[in-house]
Order: C-alpha cells, then sequence, then structure tokens
C-alpha cells in the first residue's frame, strides 16, 4: 500500500497526524505531491516508518534547504517530477500546476498511476483508463478537510482519508 499526501503548507499538526495515520496503516512508500512550503516541517516527518519521495510544488520557498532537511530524514527529493517504480506500479509523481500536463502524462501509455496535488480538491479521475489521483489538501487550509489517500498496489483501489485532528 502506498500513501499519498500533498499540499500540506506548514500545518505541522496535520503532518503529525497523517504521519501516525501511514504508520497505523504500515504503508510500504509515501508520496508527498508538492507544497512543503517550510524546510522545518522535515521535522514532522521524521517518525515516519516507510520511505517518503517527494516533489516541489509551486509555493516551496527554498528547494536546497528543503531538500537537505528531507534527505536528513532518509527521504528522497524528485525535484519537480517523480518518474517511479514501485513494486512494478509505474508512476508519475508531480505538484500539478499545468492541467495539459496532468493529462498529457495520463494518455502517454507510460505510467499506470499519475499522483498531483495543486488543486487541494481530493479525488480520482480515470484518464484513458490511468487514475490520476491527488489526495486533496493534508492542510485543510481552502476547504477545511485534511485528507490524505491510500493505494493500494495490486489492484489501483484508491481510499480518500479525512484526517481527525484532536
Amino acid at each position: 500500500m502506498i500513501g499519498i499526501i500533498a499540499d500540506s503548507h506548514d500545518n505541522m499538526n496535520a503532518i503529525r497526524k497523517a504521519v501516525e495515520f501511514f504508520n497505523e496503516k504500515k504503508v510500504k512508500t509515501v508520496l508527498h505531491a508538492g507544497d512543503f512550503i517550510s524546510p522545518f516541517t522535515a521535522r514532522a516527518f521524521k517518525d515516519l516508518e516507510s520511505k517518503l519521495y517527494f516533489v516541489f510544488g509551486n509555493n516551496d520557498g527554498d528547494k536546497v534547504t528543503l531538500t537537505k532537511r528531507f534527505e536528513e530524514i532518509g527521504a528522497i527529493s524528485c525535484g519537480n517530477f517523480g518518474d517511479l517504480t514501485i513494486d512494478g506500479l509505474h508512476i508519475a509523481l508531480l505538484h500539478g500546476t499545468n492541467e495539459a500536463l496532468v493529462k498529457a502524462l495520463a494518455i502517454s501509455g507510460e505510467f499506470d498511476v499519475v499522483i498531483r496535488g495543486h488543486t487541494h480538491d481530493p479525488g480520482v479521475k480515470i484518464i484513458e483508463g490511468v487514475p490520476v489521483i491527488n489526495p486533496g489538501e493534508a492542510s485543510g487550509v481552502l476547504s477545511g478537510k485534511q485528507t490524505v489517500a491510500l493505494l493500494e498496489i495490486a489492484n489501483l483501489n484508491v481510499e480518500i482519508i479525512q484526517l481527525e485532528l484532536d
């Protein structure tokens, strides 16, 4: 199982809750589709028990220090685009500011799944048979709902989860 998070926007409590959730679910990998914002957010991810891959979002400022802080906790930066294979599943990981690019990746035939963020709108769109997954916003800054997603590798089943904060 893969955990998916995006648009955490410096919300340390929401990040900690997402990390706790992903650890409880014993996910193999977590993918962050951009917009951490500040390098200090790495502290909230340090207890994550699975491998973390991430891409930058349009609001991520100090990318050098972000990368350094996240690499210090064992995370892997994919820069602006991640071309990942996890348990045979070929995944495109990006923030998703360009809708035409998101669609082009889905219809390219290169990827089994496209994971994106940016819109803060959780859900799955199927584009020519390829799931395009947006976990929504972990921060809750726009919608008031703090969401993440789980992806089952074997059958591409996606579940959007609303985090319950204390």
